[in-house]
Parts: C-alpha cells; sequence; structure tokens
C-alpha cells in the first residue's frame, strides 16, 4: 500500500514539486544551523549586496543573510510543524467524539468550532499575542487553538459515514469497547483526509507567524523568516536583499506545503485514481 501510494504521488506533479520544495526547505532547516556560524555573529562590512563576497548579502550589523536564512528556517518550519500538529491532535480529539458519541455533544463541539471559523482569526492571533506578549510557544500555541475546527469537522464527517460500516457493527458486536471501535476501527480510516489538511494547516501556519513576526509580534529572541522581514523594513530603499530573500524563502515553502497537500489529496482520495494533476 505504501508502495503503491509513493508511485501515485510520483506520476502526480503537483505532489512531487510540493515535496521536492518542502524537502528543501526541511533539508536547511535542519542541517543548515549546522554547517553556518551564529545568526546575532556582526560582520565587518553592512549592507554588502549580494554577490561573491557574500552570497545573500549583509544586514545593517553586518550579519550574513545566508546564515541567519538559514537558521530562520528551522525557527519558521518548527512553527509550522508544531502549529499544525497541536491543531490535528486537539482536531481529532474534538472530532472524534462528536461524530462518535452524537446528539447534545455533537451539537455542543461543532457550535464551538463554527464560533472559531466565524472569527478572524488572524486579528484574534494579533489580540491575544499582543496581551500576553510575543513568544514562539505561545505564538504555537495561539495558531494551534484558532486552527483546530477545521480538522474537526473533517473528522467528525468521516466518523459519520464510516460508524455505520459492516466492520465497525462486526467489532461492536464482538464486545469491542468505545476507545477500540474509536482509535482501532474508526480512526485510522479517517485519517487520510486529516493528512491532506495538515499540511495546509502547516503553510497556513508558517504564513501567520510571519505576519505576526512583521508587524513586531514575534518572538524578539529567535530568527524567523518573518522576523528578519521586520527587521528589514526601515532599509527596503538601501538593502532590498533583506527584505526579498526572506518572501521568497516564505513564498516557495508555502507553495511547496500546498503543492504537497494537492498531491496528497490524489493520492489518499480513492475518487482521484487515475488523476496526475
Amino acid at each position: 500500500m505504501i508502495a503503491q501510494n509513493w508511485l501515485r504521488l510520483l506520476r502526480s506533479r503537483s505532489g512531487m514539486v510540493g515535496f521536492v520544495l518542502v524537502l528543501m526547505a526541511t533539508l536547511i532547516g535542519i542541517f543548515g544551523p549546522m554547517l553556518t556560524g551564529s545568526p546575532t555573529q556582526i560582520g565587518a562590512e553592512a549592507f554588502c549586496s549580494p554577490g561573491a563576497s557574500c552570497l545573500l548579502g549583509t544586514d545593517d550589523l553586518g550579519r550574513d543573510m545566508f546564515v541567519r536564512m538559514a537558521h530562520g528556517a528551522r525557527v519558521s518550519l518548527l512553527v509550522g510543524f508544531a502549529a499544525a500538529a497541536f491543531a490535528s491532535v486537539l482536531g481529532i480529539v474534538i472530532g472524534s467524539i462528536s461524530g462518535f458519541v452524537g446528539g447534545k455533544v455533537d451539537e455542543l463541539f461543532m457550535r464551538i468550532a463554527e464560533a472559531f471559523q466565524v472569527v478572524p482569526q488572524f486579528f484574534l492571533a494579533i489580540l491575544i499575542v499582543a496581551l500576553f506578549g510575543p513568544s514562539l510557544t505561545k505564538i504555537v500555541l495561539v495558531i494551534g487553538i484558532l486552527s483546530w475546527a477545521d480538522t474537526a469537522r473533517i473528522v467528525r464527517a468521516e466518523f459519520l459515514k464510516l460508524r455505520g460500516q459492516d466492520y465497525v457493527v462486526a467489532a461492536q458486536l464482538a464486545g469491542a469497547s468505545r476507545a477500540a471501535l474509536i482509535f482501532s476501527e474508526i480512526l485510522p480510516n479517517a485519517l487520510p483526509p486529516v493528512i491532506v489538511t495538515a499540511s495546509l494547516q502547516i503553510a497556513s501556519a508558517i504564513l501567520t507567524e510571519a505576519s505576526l513576526s512583521f508587524l513586531g509580534l514575534g518572538d524578539p529572541d529567535q530568527v524567523s523568516w518573518g522576523q528578519l522581514l521586520f527587521a528589514a523594513q526601515p532599509f527596503l530603499n538601501q538593502a532590498w536583499w533583506m527584505a526579498i530573500f526572506p518572501g521568497i524563502a516564505i513564498l516557495v515553502t508555502t507553495l511547496g506545503f500546498n503543492l504537497l497537500g494537492d498531491g496528497l489529496n490524489d493520492v489518499l482520495d480513492p475518487r482521484q485514481k487515475g488523476s496526475t494533476r
């Protein structure tokens, strides 16, 4: 099954392009900081333009932009993966309970989910981070808490569709507990659309963190792509590279996760068989 899914992903043009972009960004985030120096090291020449002497240029303090970009990749991707994981776990738990139990519990959880979907999430994130202070942990928690509703509704819909299947009824008649029915019988078959949604949530979390940092609400102690954009604002006319390279990195990485999600949808959705977008 795994081999077949990989073959289908290879045949999906959007999926393979997305996978390559995501892999490149992830490798840079993992190994880049190990192979480069400190992102806070002050150099001898400020505003060195990109070239042979300084690959991606330097900032106003002479700090190497290539080094800072590599360290920023780790932080931005960490926020993306951590926030998406938190939102997915929270959404899976709430969606599973809602779809399996039904009744008033389902009604309550879905009304809460609708409230989260209606509220302007980015502005609420700005408010929460501004009130409680910017830190990487708080940003991850805020993004995750504001993003769980989509996953919960998807999982609930899958549970409503699957809980009446023959294999679930057979397990129930055999005396399987509720926990066994949820986690062993239904949930594994409800995960494919969650995986696709999670890949899109990673891209959304990276963009949200970059937007918060651009507004000065990012963690000042961490170098992320969004924090680099914030630092570049006073020097846009003097040192264009300080903003261009972090902006390109955010664009390419989020595009990669979106294309990967499109490819995963082709692979994991049985209705998409034969699709090679």
